[in-house]
């Protein structure tokens, strides 16, 4: 199953921006609609990998249970 999230491009005099409306944080921008969409893929990346990080921060030395979560459409 895939997680589907929106993207959201708004074009600047200095090319591009996007932002992902589920995501706080996942944002860029680009030259180019393409590389604006490139950048968006990767900012992702970063944000779930920062937050992951936190979390296991938090939780460091804590009793807590860790399982999967599969998201279903709506």
């Amino acid at each position: 199953m895939k997680l589907q999230l929106t993207a959201v491009f708004q074009k600047v005099p200095e090319g591009y921006i996007g932002f992902v409306e589920e995501l706080p944080g996942a944002n860029t921008q680009g030259a180019t609609i393409e590389e604006a969409r490139a950048n968006l893929q990767e900012a992702i990346a970063l944000v779930l990998e920062a937050n992951r990080a936190l979390a296991q921060e938090a939780i460091q030395g804590k009793d807590v249970i860790r399982e999967s979560l599969l998201i279903s459409p709506a």
